[in-house]
């Protein structure tokens, strides 16, 4: 069997220096990660993960945690965790909080003794969440408190891309569909859109829910929204973008043609809506992957871990669901 020791052999380094190299890259010097994964792949040498994270006093896995893996929002988050967590060569232990705050607190008490850190991803119960950990290591996902690691996207440069883009178009009254009260997000995107009517100085902004994040809150939302007179409208995320579109067709209201129709985080539904929904992205992916780097990154080693927060970039996708407001509606 072909040992460290062969490898460390091979590539003329230290046993030290191989492991390095081969579960902690950014470390290394590039020639010398070169030489011993060369050496290694020659070898045939495959490191032992278990062994040296028992050896080290971890359990190597993570946890994170979800509101509701059925949204495509938070499973696009859990597969890029996934990935990077295979590739920094821990498991990862993923719970769905079926949105129930006591359910997410519940989950992350049994989660903390058997893994090394977990990510909290929009906890709706945040400060007794973290309580829950016992002071073991966190990260959160579009959350924010002060004192811990984030991961969040900047919800206040997308709404006012968003809100530019219906005033580009022409509209002058826009209606904003919340999401649950709980959310983090749902707050930074009303003062992000609060924020860009100020701004802009000629948009006026109805601000209506909160909603459920589902289909049926956009159900619900629907008929208010009619009620607003606005003529283009923001909506917390795809899926009640989804919900909203359904109960105008079912009015016999057409979008765009009636009603300009935004989301939020273009998920694979916002292609699949007819018309195409435009929506604001950001990758959801990029954001799992970044929280397990935060949790994996070990701080006072090498300065190796990152000091600040991850703020995403948010980009705005033109689709079919948005056009100028009638002629008889334009102020």
């Amino acid at each position: 069997m072909v040992t460290v020791h062969d490898v460390a052999r091979a590539a003329g380094v230290s046993i030290s220096t191989v492991s390095r190299a081969l579960t902690d890259p950014q470390r290394v010097a590039a020639p010398t990660r070169d030489r011993v994964t060369a050496a290694a792949r020659e070898l045939g040498y495959r490191p032992n993960r278990a062994a040296s994270v028992l050896r080290a006093g971890r359990s190597g896995a993570l946890g994170l945690v979800v509101p509701d893996l059925a949204n495509p929002y938070f499973a696009a988050i859990a597969k890029g965790a996934q990935a990077q967590a295979r590739e920094r060569g821990v498991g990862l232990f993923v719970v769905d909080s079926d949105e129930d705050p006591e359910l997410e607190t519940e989950a992350v008490s049994g989660l903390a003794p058997q893994t090394d850190g977990i990510i909290l991803c929009s906890p709706r119960a945040v400060e007794r969440t973290v309580e829950a950990l016992e002071g073991r290591p966190v990260v959160l996902v579009n959350h924010h408190v002060d004192g811990l690691p984030s991961v969040v996207a900047d919800h206040e440069a997308g709404m006012l891309r968003a809100l530019e883009h219906l005033r580009a178009l022409g509209h002058a009254k826009v209606a904003y569909v919340g999401g649950p009260a709980r959310s983090w997000s749902d707050g930074r995107r009303r003062a992000g859109l609060r924020a860009a009517a100020d701004r802009l100085g000629d948009v006026e902004l109805v601000e209506l829910g909160p909603h459920r994040p589902q289909v049926a809150g956009g159900h619900a939302a629907a008929d208010l929204v009619v009620a607003s007179r606005a003529t283009a409208v923001v909506t917390f995320n795809d899926l009640v973008a989804v919900g909203l579109v359904e109960r105008l067709r079912v009015r016999g209201l057409d979008v765009p043609g009636d009603l300009s129709v935004v989301g939020c985080d273009d998920a694979y539904v916002a292609e699949l809506l007819a018309p195409p929904l435009t929506t604001l992205r950001t990758d959801l992916r990029d954001s799992g992957r970044a929280a397990v780097d935060r949790l994996v990154a070990r701080p006072g080693k090498d300065g190796d871990a990152p000091r600040d927060d991850v703020t995403l970039p948010v980009e705005l996708v033109v689709r079919g669901s948005t056009a100028p407001p009638r002629p008889a509606d334009r102020p």
